[in-house]
């Protein structure tokens, strides 16, 4: 009798330690910094911490019984995470794959990753972490690795393009004197002009792991934009493009490297051409360009009714390297970036896919 009521005095002990244990091992899950959802063997959601159904924007009461058809079928559950919840599925479940990153609606990287087999007794723990950090920290490690590349590639073709636009330059010169007996000595003054603007963005694209300081000097932003849109509008009806040229005011003067910011304007209008050019619809492409005063900063933009660009373009977008295009060398924009930030400017964008892009530099004024 004695030994029986030990027995059972054990057994009870051994059940409350295994509920304690478990509600001990529910509340570490509860507060950790990554959402968990665990199905069991049958398909069906057993637990779900506080993290995940934060990230889901749901009641834990709506989760915890659901299979994925139903959650995918949740009418609270919004549009965006109904198709992400789906990827998910078919990369690690579906496709058998151990993780899965994506990026939210805000930016932020995230990682997925998929536990199951024996020591699940068949079933599947997803565990959903945020990998932002991390992924600034790789970002960085990879851009100056692709900078020190391009300190090393700039030594060995710096002389290989420079030499035949030399001999350009000085057949050119030569020409000269012909073109004037025919009139025609303003076609020498802007090939040579334009050569020497070549020149200058080759030496900006060979050194664009270094800083150079510019070599400023007064302008008026009017002034400016206009000779841009002088040199680029025969090649944008050429492609379909309309440029309109908003008016501006004569007062907005800035002391910057002309060659330099007219560099960075160039190669905007240049990729505003190439992304009305990729677009699906057969509609006008327009290009806008302008500018206003914000306070003691002038703001030039330059936008266009292209393809636009998806979050994830938009966060590697000045990065060195990067590029959507086939032929690009993905130092455009980066170069770019340098030159506005040399001048103590910087440079926004904004864009949604099918609608178009807008670029916005601001420079400060001189008052």
């Amino acid at each position: 009798m004695i030994s029986q009521f030990q027995e059972s005095l054990h057994l009870t002990a051994r059940t409350f330690q295994s509920e304690m244990l478990d509600t001990t091992f529910e509340d570490v899950l509860e507060h950790i910094d990554s959402g968990i959802m665990l199905f069991d063997e049958e398909g069906v959601l057993s637990f779900v911490n506080k993290q995940m159904y934060g990230m889901l924007d749901l009641p834990r009461s709506s989760l915890v019984g659901c299979t994925m058809s139903h959650l995918l079928a949740h009418v609270q559950l919004s549009r965006f995470k109904k198709k992400l919840v789906l990827r998910i599925y078919r990369e690690t479940v579906y496709k058998g794959k151990p993780s899965y990153e994506y990026v939210d609606e805000f930016g932020r990287y995230w990682r997925v990753t998929l536990s199951s087999g024996e020591q699940l007794k068949g079933s599947y723990l997803f565990t959903v972490k945020e990998i932002s950090d991390y992924k600034l920290i790789e970002q960085t490690a990879y851009q100056n690795d692709n900078l020190a590349m391009l300190g090393k590639l700039s030594a060995s073709i710096a002389h290989e393009i420079r030499n035949p636009l030399t001999a350009i330059r000085g057949f050119i010169q030569l020409l000269r004197p012909h073109l004037h007996q025919l009139g025609k000595e303003e076609y020498a003054r802007i090939i040579l002009a334009e050569i020497d603007r070549a020149n200058d963005i080759i030496h900006e694209f060979l050194t664009s792991s270094k800083p150079s300081v510019p070599q400023v000097g007064m302008i008026s932003v009017s002034a400016l934009l206009k000779e841009v849109v002088l040199l680029t509008e025969s090649e944008a009806l050429m492609k379909g493009c309309q440029i309109n040229l908003h008016q501006l005011q004569n007062d907005l003067i800035i002391s910057v490297d002309v060659k330099q910011v007219k560099q960075v304007v160039l190669n905007m209008i240049k990729n505003a051409m190439e992304a009305i050019t990729d677009r699906i619809d057969s509609d006008m492409g327009r290009i806008e360009i302008g500018a206003r005063r914000e306070g003691a900063e002038v703001r030039i933009f330059i936008s266009d009714n292209g393809k636009g660009m998806d979050i994830l373009t938009l966060d590697r977008l000045f990065s060195p390297f990067f590029t959507t295009k086939e032929s690009g060398t993905g130092l455009g924009l980066s170069v770019s970036d340098r030159i506005i930030k040399n001048h103590g400017g910087c440079i926004s964008v904004s864009s949604r896919l099918n609608e178009g892009t807008q670029f916005v530099i601001s420079l400060p004024l001189i008052q």
